[in-house]
């Protein structure tokens, strides 16, 4: 167990090429950054939105309360690429470099999604279920949902390559065509829907809005 005492945080000069070289972006998680500024010449750290203002115990090493981790500046000897590093009692003696630094230019996937950068969030998201199937961050209800918004808001364009990212990541899922299908269908798009409701119906035998659709629109085509 890591114990910190909140109330033995220290006052630090840190030199201004150690700002320099730890001030940036480390890569928290596949789809989240922390970002490290400096602040009066005091450490602050960004995530989620929020700036936190951590516990310093030495130029090197805090503790950040909200994360339940003690961290430390770290630079691997081969690559010199920087990290921030976790402290347990296990990894004491040798650094873990756990959090790479990253380029002020660096994107995650959800980054590209909100820029509408679609081919790029995609292969993002593909890397991380390649990684872990099961990530919190390849969920596909909350792809839907999003397209969905970008339809309410007759965004048809986006909402139709959200959804594709979907099929692209859920292919043996009848919803995520079903869902593509319906963007189509709005846009005006009726080949299109056809099609997608067609593997909708292949993967569901029991879709009825595909198999309505489909029967509409081979009636119309006799």
């Amino acid at each position: 167990m890591l114990l910190v005492s909140v109330s033995c945080s220290k006052s630090i000069d840190y030199p201004s090429a150690f700002k320099e070289a730890s001030s940036g972006r480390y890569l928290y998680s596949p789809d989240e950054l922390m970002e490290v500024f400096y602040k009066n010449d005091q450490l602050y750290i960004k995530w989620k939105g929020a700036e936190i203002k951590p516990v310093v115990l030495d130029q090197h090493t805090f503790f950040v309360p909200d994360l339940y981790q003690k961290l430390q500046f770290v630079q691997h000897p081969e690559t010199k690429q920087r990290y921030l590093s976790v402290i347990t009692e296990a990894s004491a003696s040798s650094p873990t470099y756990n959090y790479i630094k990253v380029s002020d230019t660096f994107k995650t996937p959800s980054m590209y999604l909100r820029d509408k950068a679609y081919g790029l969030a995609l292969e993002g998201y593909l890397n991380i279920q390649a990684e872990d199937p099961e990530s919190m961050f390849i969920i596909e209800q909350d792809f839907n949902s999003l397209g969905y918004q970008y339809l309410r808001e007759k965004a048809y364009a986006d909402a139709i390559q959200v959804f594709k990212i979907n099929v692209a990541l859920y292919p043996e899922s009848d919803n995520v065509y079903d869902s593509l299908a319906d963007a189509y269908a709005r846009s005006g798009d009726s080949l299109q829907a056809y099609q997608n409701y067609e593997k909708a119906l292949e993967l569901n035998s029991g879709n009825r809005r595909a198999k309505t659709f489909m029967d509409s629109y081979e009636n119309q085509q006799d």
